[in-house]
């Protein structure tokens, strides 16, 4: 294998189409109301600022932002889903999920509490703000790699910085093969060249060798971003088939929805850093309940969790999260956002 391995995020994307665990909410929720879903009504009619309901989302802090414990995963608002062999997957979603009906989903995503997107969707977010008057915060992430030369790695930062990012992160893919490739120097690079900015700088990952290598190494990131999620559902990769990196290279038992190969030790490493954990691909891509889900990772020391979601389904995620997130619950991992 060559020692440059690179995840293709253009085919990643192709192939995958939508949200990180958005699927799963649509076929695990239970039915919506109408009234939950915003209007299809002209766009004039609806220029107003969001205005968040009473009960507010419980927040931690990343740095000096104040950042909901429940995020607008950015896979759904990029538009690519994990639909495994289900082609017709990305016509629906194409089909529901209209540019105006986006900027509606931002919108009520902010009065139901939730003040950020993650990962990807710079440009709804700022068309929502304009249009809405919204406050949307947007955390994107970076992709370092091996033969990226600085420039090129502040180039990309200073492009982030100027599409309103309130922080930025390691995307996880590039965490996994610079890890990988034993280059943890390239990661931290990144770090420090975005904290120069003075604003919060996480690394991500979906092996758990990432924030072990960074801790190792001491990288100065503010927050890590790293995949937890259950391994006992029908669909998971049999214990015998798992292997690291099989999320980049495939193989006999993987179905593009088991992002955390192993949870028990994620838990037990993750229990003892101080740094705030933001947890994703909590429904592993559409298998899990988010009644399971979410309790399981709040439960298990994440600071944050980002999920997609339709409009439809997030008045039933942040009703959840409001239950589970509150940093008085007790819990093994001390919150540490």
């Amino acid at each position: 294998m060559p020692s440059d391995h690179r995840f293709d995020r253009r085919r990643f994307l192709g192939d995958s189409l939508a949200a990180a665990g958005a699927a799963g909410v649509v076929l695990g929720a239970k039915p919506a109301l109408a009234a939950e879903a915003p209007s299809d009504a002209p766009a004039e009619a609806g220029k107003r600022a969001a205005e968040p309901s009473a009960d507010r989302l419980p927040c931690g802090m990343l740095g000096k932002v104040k950042v909901s414990r429940l995020m607008l995963g950015g896979n759904l608002v990029s538009g690519c889903m994990h639909a495994r062999d289900l082609h017709y997957v990305t016509s629906l979603f194409r089909a529901y999920v209209t540019e105006e009906k986006m900027l509606q989903t931002l919108k009520l995503a902010e009065e139901h509490g939730i003040n950020t997107v993650f990962e990807t969707g710079a440009n709804f977010v700022r068309k929502y703000n304009e249009k809405y008057g919204g406050h949307m915060q947007f955390i994107p992430s970076i992709h370092p790699s091996l033969n990226q030369d600085e420039q090129a790695m502040k180039d990309e930062i200073k492009q982030q910085l100027d599409s309103g990012a309130v922080a930025v992160y390691v995307w996880g893919v590039a965490g996994d093969n610079l890890v990988r490739v034993g280059a943890i120097d390239r990661i931290a690079k990144a770090v420090e060249l975005a904290k120069a900015h003075g604003i919060p700088v996480g690394v991500g990952g979906h092996s758990l060798q990432v924030p072990m290598t960074c801790e190792k190494h001491k990288v100065p990131c503010d927050f890590y971003v790293k995949t937890l999620h259950r391994d006992d559902y029908p669909s998971a990769t049999p214990k015998e088939l798992r292997k690291e990196y099989i999320w980049l290279d495939g193989g006999k038992g993987w179905y593009d929805n088991m992002w955390c190969i192993n949870p028990e030790e994620t838990v037990e490493f993750m229990r003892a850093v101080t740094k705030p954990w933001i947890a994703f691909k909590v429904l592993a891509a559409g298998a899990i309940l988010p009644e399971q889900s979410f309790a399981h990772a709040f439960r298990s020391g994440a600071d944050f969790i980002a999920v997609g979601m339709f409009d439809f389904q997030i008045q039933q995620n942040c009703e959840l999260v409001r239950r589970l997130g509150n940093p008085e619950r007790k819990r093994d991992r001390p919150w540490r956002a």
